[in-house]
């Protein structure tokens, strides 16, 4: 369950006092303490908790380890070690916001299959702290997980579109869908041919909010619920995490919640081409040409590259608007976890101040993200015979910057566009959270978004 943020410290809140490493000492503890942290073994590591035992037997408090540097998200250990109750902290942590949001991250447990909630916990909102905003970020995060770890038999496309629609009417939005072969019919050939071999219908979710006059902010989210890989099928270890490749649908539409429950003054679009990559006798092979959206034409090297597909002809509408800002966000290439691994994902755009003001936001709120380049001259690795490009490139190098340089050929009009290649699991417990679907990215995006158009 959600830790419960309080802006008043009740009267029966437990002290949690905030140790630098080796910084014992020189903490002003009294004698009975300093003894209870020596005989624990405990001198202020990094994330390390210690509860103080009252003379009742209870709880009278906790001792956290900062280490030499504080980290933010690193207050996540305390949601799992602390004794249920109201906390607050002794001293003020010096990033406030981020040691609260640490520990209302780290009290995340998926409960949709039986498991049960994490500690009932509340914490004393540090000085300086926005109550309201911090619960958007943390309930945001949570809609990510919870869609990202949801398995492909309950989060099929139809499944998704039920997920936007259900968060389209807690904000007051619109939907529209077109789904199956009306999306021919519409001119989205891509979306079609990767969806149609599922037995539940390829389809292109559109969600719109905010006054029809103000900046547009489009954001496209790969909607793959499964990945099979296509005909060109994906090895068994492979597949085991594919209910994942809907991370940049799940992730983008946790940006859209803390960009609607802002209320920013933005004319908000959410473009999701939600499909299930599977094999059938319909399914489209390694060799086809396919029509797009855009007028281009697409040759197939091969099939488990459908997410640049589906995005191509999402991105194509999107920037048939011109928005003010475009940014798509998808698990599309192993290439880019080959580079920066699972937790730092890269991002790509020719629009400098915008990556400036990324990187600037990335280290402000912790949520680490890292520029690449969009190498022009390896747009010639996707050069195809017989159409105008092919879906792969031809040698298996630069792949994360192959697979976004396709992106482009989709973005001509807009001038403010990021492509996010994200990774949106956690391989390994954080003190924020455990092994499973993560948001990456949005809380940085959100700090940008804000900036520009609060």
């Amino acid at each position: 369950m959600p830790v419960e943020l309080l802006d008043k410290k009740p009267a029966d809140s437990l002290p949690i006092h905030l140790v630098a490493k080796d910084g014992l000492d020189a903490a002003g503890f009294d004698p009975s303490i300093l003894a209870w942290a020596n005989a624990n073994g405990f001198s202020g590591e990094a994330g390390r908790v210690l509860v103080l035992p009252g003379s009742d037997g209870n709880a009278a408090g906790a001792l956290f380890g900062t280490g030499l540097q504080e980290n933010g998200l690193g207050f996540g250990t305390l949601a799992r070690a602390l004794p249920q109750g109201n906390w607050h902290f002794a001293g003020q942590p010096a990033h406030p916001e981020l040691a609260a949001l640490g520990v209302a991250l780290g009290n995340y447990v998926f409960t949709r299959y039986g498991k049960k909630p994490g500690r009932d916990l509340s914490l004393v909102l540090p000085s300086g702290t926005d109550a309201g905003r911090l619960k958007r970020i943390v309930d945001s995060v949570f809609l990510v997980r919870d869609l990202v770890n949801t398995p492909t038999n309950d989060m099929l496309p139809s499944a998704l579109e039920d997920a936007v629609r259900t968060l389209a009417a807690r904000h007051g939005a619109e939907v529209g869908v077109t789904v199956g072969d009306d999306l021919l019919a519409r001119n989205f050939p891509m979306i079609h041919a990767v969806g149609r071999a599922s037995a539940d219908a390829p389809r292109l979710i559109d969600l719109t909010w905010g006054p029809q006059d103000a900046p547009k902010v489009t954001l496209v989210g790969k909607g793959v619920c499964f990945d099979t890989g296509g005909l060109d099928i994906k090895p068994a270890s492979s597949m085991l995490l594919m209910k994942k490749d809907m991370g940049g649908a799940a992730n983008v539409l946790g940006l859209a919640a803390m960009i609607m429950g802002a209320r920013l003054n933005v004319r908000l679009r959410v473009l999701i081409p939600a499909v299930e990559n599977a094999i059938s006798a319909n399914a489209f092979r390694p060799g086809d040409v396919l029509q797009t959206r855009k007028g281009l034409t697409v040759e197939i090297g091969n099939t488990d590259a459908e997410g640049r597909l589906v995005l191509g002809d999402a991105l194509a509408l999107a920037d048939e608007e011109q928005p003010q800002l475009l940014v798509d966000m998808a698990t599309l290439t192993g290439a880019a976890r080959v580079a920066l691994g699972p937790d730092l994902p890269p991002f790509y755009t020719d629009d400098d101040a915008l990556a400036a003001e990324l990187a600037a936001a990335s280290a402000e709120v912790e949520d680490p993200i890292w520029r690449m380049p969009l190498w022009k001259p390896y747009d010639t690795k996707l050069s195809s015979k017989v159409a105008d490009i092919n879906n792969v490139n031809s040698d298996g190098f630069a792949g994360s910057i192959t697979a976004a340089l396709f992106l482009k050929r989709f973005v001509e009009r807009t001038s403010s566009w990021a492509h996010f290649d994200i990774f949106a699991w956690n391989p390994t417990e954080r003190a924020y959270g455990p092994i499973g679907g993560e948001a990456q990215a949005i809380r940085a995006l959100e700090k940008v978004i804000s900036a520009r158009f609060g």
